[in-house]
């Protein structure tokens, strides 16, 4: 059976704190009870969303320890299901936009790309924040990953308001 990572994440854009949340499911039909506590969650800082997501997921491959297995990878992140259609444009430019400058994130995408060189992933765009009845199995686990790093966030930011 194929691993199943859902990754995602959620950042504060006032302090630039974002907490990144993953998944790895290794069987089928595991009851959503036994998956709540199995969800990770680390903090990171500086970032923003689009740093998050990728900063998340290359930290959940390297945490999981996944290599030499195949992955379905389910991220709500447009940018990187987009990243391996972009590979090709990135490194012929070096990484740099128009003006020869370095585009943001590049060490990420540069990470991202050795990663997937040293993989099997297949990644799965999952539509977030779906209502309730019209959730499948793989949209409850990924509101699992989604609710953690939203709460996480929300415990932080709470805290520090109530706190000057």
């Amino acid at each position: 059976m194929d691993l199943k990572l859902f990754t995602d994440g959620s950042v504060d854009p006032k302090s630039n704190i974002g907490y990144g949340a993953y998944l790895l499911v290794a069987k089928n039909g595991l009851s959503l009870d036994s998956l709540v506590g199995r969800v990770k969650l680390m903090r990171f800082e500086p970032t923003s969303s689009t740093k998050l997501e990728l900063q998340t997921l290359l930290w959940a491959m390297a945490d999981a320890k996944i290599q030499g297995r195949r992955v379905l990878v389910y991220t709500d992140s447009q940018n990187i299901i987009g990243l391996l259609g972009r590979r090709d444009r990135l490194e012929k430019n070096g990484y740099q936009s128009k003006k020869k400058d370095r585009i943001s994130n590049y060490e990420l995408y540069q990470e991202f790309y050795r990663r997937m060189d040293l993989m099997d992933c297949e990644f799965i765009k999952v539509r977030g924040h779906k209502v309730s009845n019209q959730k499948d199995e793989i949209d409850k686990i990924f509101t699992l990953v989604d609710r953690a790093s939203r709460n996480a966030l929300r415990k932080e930011t709470r805290g520090s308001l109530s706190h000057p």
